[in-house]
């Protein structure tokens, strides 16, 4: 009985999926020899200045090979044709003349988060072998892989396992994929779309046990062991190390180890920097429903470490009684703006002589902690020929307020007299680092409205933010999505038309797309996300209409699928 796409491909959650054998050049030519072209499709595009109408160009033939008479070309030959087709459209011939549609965005895909087990060894290996095979034949350009703190450094101080990620590096290498390797010093579990529990080290878990002032804390006394509190930052408190010297010295490891992939497989090093690898405080953490969805959230400053940090401040700005605590007035995680004293409209304490200060403080101690991660990251990685990014969260709901209670909270002091991204993208800046955000694939009217949510408002904001800085702009959606909404948001909001100098090269450097599990896989999905890979690698100057990319996704979604057939009912046998 012939197995539908999800079985065939979506085993990487379930039995594993036998992969075909790489093909030799003689396959590639063999698959080139039965390529067939569907007819041309001619399709008008209309100037948005409404100018003259122009008529594209008929697309490259969509070569799709004929499956019959004995020719079986893998999915490998497959991926190989239509990768050089995908490259060769960027390119037309107009009157003898050449013409490019924008260099594109280049689409990387994360992987699950359990990819490396407990263990370390790759998890579901046959099934993570075949489905990394599929997303290069899509056109994708690489993945992204959570390198995790907890399971690379688990037992003791200074002693590295890399034993998985080394296996699942060397078979992306294999496959012809880019790497994006988050150093993720935060632990798995407990955010939205965490599948599984990975803790911190065994024995930093032991430190924080004996001095639970290590996590941050907020006003009731509740810790999160998340993250670290970037309080004791500095503090040799991981026996005799301080937490920046760790995540140094892992990076340091990591680049040592794999030195031999930096730059050619390995092309970015996202450094983590707080809870779910963001640049920004746990003010909303989901785990035994302390926070729900769109509460404000709460301030995390009550560990003795950030007192210590705020009483300094306070006395060094003549206010030695604001160094006490944090606004006693900011309500609970689950209250709305209006619900409080201090972020209220009007006469709220977020916009009072004190407000301004704590919440300067506040933001500028995430923003040390960034600036001393990314010069450990950079010093490290210079000569690597890797990039260096960061992940700062897309926090939407009450954006439409005049507080942004949510993004206070967060560490972003970014209220409607006050642009809290700015920052940011300067400090990335500085060090060529990548502003990577979320919430891309979001639009306003998705939103409940009642809680003034504006994800493409925020959006704009950022990109605003980063065009003025000179910081590159990366994109990742926050949740996962396979809609054609969706998609063409995020090719929509990857074109960075906004300013009033808005320019033809102007686009995201990368997208990152959430994730690779069995529902991508499912026929329909698949199909949409072929042809949004492909639009994405054109550019926002590529003049091929979407019926077009979408007959070539199509076409590619019919050749590909009994190859993973063949494979999956092998696998049964």
């Amino acid at each position: 009985m012939a197995l539908n796409v999800a079985h065939q491909i979506g085993a990487l959650v379930g039995a594993p999926i036998r992969a075909e054998a790489a093909v030799s050049s003689g396959d590639s030519t063999l698959a080139a020899s039965v390529w067939q072209s569907p007819a041309p499709i001619n399709c008008k595009i209309q100037k948005e200045d409404g100018g003259a109408e122009q008529r594209s160009h008929p697309a490259s033939p969509c070569k799709s090979p004929i499956i019959g008479g004995g020719a079986r070309p893998d999915l490998s030959a497959a991926c190989l044709a239509f990768a050089a087709e995908s490259d060769e459209l960027l390119v037309h011939e107009e009157g003898g003349r050449s013409k490019k549609g924008g260099k594109g965005v280049p689409v990387f895909v994360m992987m699950p988060l359990d990819s490396v087990t407990m263990k370390n060894t790759v998890n579901r290996r046959k099934a993570m072998n075949v489905s990394l095979q599929a997303l290069k034949s899509a056109g994708v350009e690489g993945i992204m892989m959570d390198v995790w703190w907890g399971l690379v450094e688990r037992d003791a101080p200074g002693v590295y396992n890399w034993g998985g990620y080394s296996d699942l590096l060397e078979m992306a290498q294999r496959h012809g994929l880019k790497v994006q390797a988050v150093m993720s010093f935060h632990q798995c579990g407990g955010n939205v779309g965490d599948s599984c529990n990975i803790p911190l080290p065994n024995w930093v878990v032991e430190e924080v046990n004996n001095d639970p002032d290590l996590a941050y804390t907020d006003q009731w006394g509740r810790r999160n062991y998340e993250y670290l509190s970037l309080g004791c930052d500095t503090l040799p408190v991981l026996k005799g190390r301080s937490p920046v010297q760790c995540y140094s010295d892992f990076m340091r490891a990591f680049r040592d180890n794999f030195q031999h992939l930096l730059g050619d497989t390995i092309v970015e090093i996202q450094v983590g920097m707080g809870p779910a690898g963001e640049l920004r405080y746990p003010s909303y953490p989901e785990k035994d429903g302390i926070w729900r969805f769109p509460g404000i959230g709460a301030f995390q400053c009550y560990d003795k470490y950030m007192l210590n940090n705020l009483k300094v401040a306070a006395e060094a700005a003549g206010k030695p009684q604001w160094g006490n605590s944090g606004p006693t007035d900011a309500g609970e995680y689950n209250n709305w703006p209006e619900d409080t004293r201090f972020f209220r409209k009007e006469n709220g304490g977020w916009n009072s002589p004190y407000g301004e200060f704590f919440l300067n403080w506040y933001s500028q101690m995430l923003l040390d902690h960034g600036e001393r991660i990314l010069s450990s990251a950079t010093s490290l990685f210079s000569n690597a020929g890797t990039k260096i990014s960061a992940k700062v969260a897309g926090i939407h709901w009450h954006y439409g307020t005049r507080s942004h209670a949510p993004e206070l909270t967060a560490g972003y002091y970014n209220t409607r007299y006050h642009d809290g991204y700015l920052p940011i993208a300067q400090m990335l800046a500085r060090h060529g680092a990548v502003f990577n955000f979320t919430c891309i694939e979001m639009r306003d009217h998705e939103q409940p409205q009642d809680a003034l949510c504006a994800p493409e408002k925020l959006v704009r904001q950022v990109a605003l933010a980063t065009k003025e800085a000179g910081a590159p702009l990366a994109g990742e959606n926050a949740l996962p999505r396979y809609d054609d909404y969706a998609l063409e948001q995020i090719k929509e909001a990857a074109a960075l038309n906004v300013g009033e100098k808005a320019d033809e090269d102007d686009e995201m450097c990368a997208f990152t797309y959430l994730r690779m599990n069995p529902t991508l896989f499912e026929p329909e999905n698949w199909r949409r996300f072929v042809g949004f890979v492909k639009k994405m690698k054109e550019g926002k100057c590529g003049d091929r209409c979407w019926e077009q990319v979408e007959r070539d996704a199509e076409h590619f979604v019919y050749i590909s699928q009994p190859l993973v057939q063949e494979a999956a009912v092998a696998l049964a046998h």
